[in-house]
């Protein structure tokens, strides 16, 4: 099995993380889809986790009034703890980190990626029951470019 995880660009590959999440969210975790599902789609910068063709996991940043947040994370069931997780966040905070522009922001992570002990590994810290964050300054203290 190789994996790989790629920015998506094309209709096509946002259709997969569409269908991966709805997989996760409606039908397995039974969240009712909400109206507004799509609606910062535009706006947001989407990461897609292929195994060949098919879509396993999915997760996407956007920027928000206070920072920036990292959301949508979703992965198959049957490839849950194969790293999956892993990748996407690596990958959405790499983005992240190359825009200039987001020197001085903090980072949102949604509760959905807690498991895979981001906080204690890179410096994020809860923040209620729903979030952790970080400032990208902070976090670069911790950041090592994969391949180091």
């Amino acid at each position: 099995m190789t994996l790989a995880v790629k920015k998506i660009t094309e209709e096509s590959s946002l259709e997969k993380a569409f269908y991966i999440r709805e997989q996760v969210f409606v039908k397995e975790q039974n969240v009712a889809p909400e109206e507004e599902y799509d609606s910062y789609e535009n706006l947001s910068t989407h990461f897609l986790v292929v195994e060949g063709d098919i879509g396993v996991g999915t997760a996407r940043w956007r920027f928000t009034k206070t920072g920036i947040k990292l959301e949508r994370f979703a992965v198959l069931k049957a490839y849950r703890g194969l790293g999956v997780g892993g990748m996407l966040v690596r990958a959405v905070l790499e983005d992240v980190l190359k825009n200039p522009s987001n020197k001085n922001k903090t980072i949102y992570l949604h509760a959905q990626v807690t498991a895979l002990g981001l906080y204690e590994k890179h410096g994020f810290e809860k923040v209620g029951e729903r979030f952790m964050e970080c400032d990208i300054a902070h976090y670069l203290m911790y950041y090592k470019p994969i391949g180091e």
